[in-house]
């Protein structure tokens, strides 16, 4: 048993020092976990919608009119008129931006929280596999992600900074036409880099999640499978499709 005592004549004395090892947190680790664990799955169920939306670009024009223009006029007028145009995908983007915020401190405290029970030695109990290397990387592929997420919104959402000099706002399949177009292939390169990184953080990041959440007994083992490889493996192979399609001119009815 290690106990932390200043006092050395205490411990000779058969004395125990009834101070914690340390301070508890305000905030419980169980508590950070949860909290990660629920906000990933957001961001799980979120991608895996955005990515059947954005396959609407393989659908071929109806007359003259494009599905993936369609749908995104769709989400916009959402609510209406209870709520104004564009505010149920506006409440959408407030959810995702508390849910990051919160899915990013609840990353950094269990990694400081980690590192300070650990002190000066290194995890060397890792098993080796997919799982291992995808544990290793989740900082680095949340950081990767986290760059992608502001590149996007300002690529495709806002239309600034990195954005094609073709954006137009809300004309969904002229913009991902223009912003993958073959003299922009390192955004496509930095698009399929990006969904590899989140291949790696989906499947790490859903087996925690459903573990911490309880999930994964004997029964829950098969959903555990499902969940935490095949749908990232089905979410990331339909979001490379995508740029890479448009890259190489394989679009239905491409033209701009």
């Amino acid at each position: 048993m290690t106990v932390q005592n200043a006092d050395r004549e205490s411990i000779r004395h058969g004395k125990i020092n009834e101070a914690p090892l340390r301070e508890r947190p305000s905030y419980p680790t169980w508590a950070v976990k949860l909290t990660m664990a629920i906000t990933g799955l957001i961001f799980g169920l979120f991608v895996l919608g955005h990515m059947v939306g954005n396959l609407k670009i393989f659908m071929p024009l109806k007359d003259g009119v494009a599905p993936i223009d369609e749908y995104g006029e769709w989400l916009r007028t959402i609510g209406e008129p209870l709520f104004p145009r564009e505010g149920f995908l506006w409440l959408v983007r407030i959810v995702l931006l508390v849910c990051l915020v919160l899915h990013v401190w609840g990353a950094f405290t269990l990694r400081a929280r980690s590192a300070k029970s650990r002190g000066k030695f290194k995890r060397t109990n890792l098993m080796g596999g997919w799982q291992s290397t995808a544990t290793r990387a989740m900082l680095a592929t949340g950081v990767i992600l986290l760059l992608f997420i502001i590149f996007h919104l300002l690529d495709l959402t806002f239309g600034e900074v990195v954005a094609s000099d073709e954006f137009v706002h809300g004309a969904v399949r002229d913009n991902l036409l223009a912003t993958f177009a073959p003299e922009r292939w390192f955004v496509t390169l930095f698009y399929v880099l990006a969904m590899v990184a989140l291949a790696l953080h989906l499947t790490h990041g859903v087996y925690l999640a459903v573990s911490d959440l309880g999930w994964l007994g004997e029964r829950g083992r098969g959903w555990m499978v499902l969940f935490a490889y095949v749908l990232p493996f089905i979410v990331v192979i339909g979001n490379i499709v995508m740029p890479i399609a448009i890259a190489f001119g394989w679009v239905p009815g491409f033209s701009r």
